[in-house]
């Protein structure tokens, strides 16, 4: 029987705030279909900061799982044994650009689809989400917001951290209203989008009043349409 390909995408918050905080790692938990999932962390993006790392597995460490992580920055296991032993696949939040060109640079970015195809869980907060759509709003570069490229396994763009950065909703209408940027996902802190088989299966809130909003234009005008959301 074919496993359905999920994403999980995290518009920010969860276990690298408060590793005491795990609703939306439970959900991602609870969409497995075995006892003691492997659960394999990739913090790129953070250039593998320790202490995310160590809220990582404080979080996990307490729920029914194996916890695991990858390392690009010292000696480097076998990619593809750890992605095959891995039933969900979370990848942490940092520096968009720089994580995509590390993974590219290990062909990370291959594995990690075949591991979408054959079932495994991909979610991620942050830069950990916007990875996985066709484009992404980042502040990878310091100076302003921008519009990234991304492994384009979902349709469309994805914004984290809506409602936390108050430049984040402007610069997302004026980039889809230029036509810089496509229709696609904005995410609050606090909320995540599920989708499965590539497409929108549900919202999921687990701080109080985040929100997920589906933006695009039409005849010229943003349209923002708030989403039905799930409490965690």
């Amino acid at each position: 029987m074919l496993k359905d390909q999920q994403i999980i995408a995290i518009g920010g918050g969860g276990f690298g705030r408060n590793p005491k905080h795990n609703k939306i790692e439970k959900y991602i938990l609870n969409q497995v279909d075995i006892n003691k999932p492997n659960v394999l962390f990739i913090p790129t993006a953070s250039g593998e900061d320790k202490s995310y790392i160590i809220n990582f597995y404080s979080c996990f460490s307490k729920l029914k799982c194996s916890p695991n992580h990858i390392t690009f920055f010292q000696r480097t296991l076998r990619l593809d044994s750890l992605i095959n032993k891995a039933d969900v696949i979370y990848v942490g939040g940092g520096n968009t650009k720089s994580m995509l060109a590390v993974w590219r640079e290990w062909k990370l970015d291959i594995l990690l689809r075949k591991a979408y195809l054959k079932g495994k869980i991909l979610c991620g907060v942050s830069a950990g989400a916007i990875c996985w759509f066709e484009q992404g709003v980042t502040d990878s570069w310091a100076s302003n917001l921008n519009s990234m490229q991304c492994l384009g396994i979902i349709d469309g763009m994805c914004c984290p951290h809506y409602q936390e950065e108050e430049e984040r909703r402007p610069a997302v209408h004026k980039m889809i209203k230029d036509d810089k940027l496509m229709s696609g996902w904005s995410i609050d802190g606090g909320a995540a989008v599920h989708f499965k088989n590539g497409n929108y299966y549900k919202s999921l809130r687990f701080y109080e009043d985040s929100n997920v909003y589906h933006v695009s234009k039409s005849n010229k005008r943003v349209i923002e349409e708030k989403q039905v959301m799930t409490q965690l």
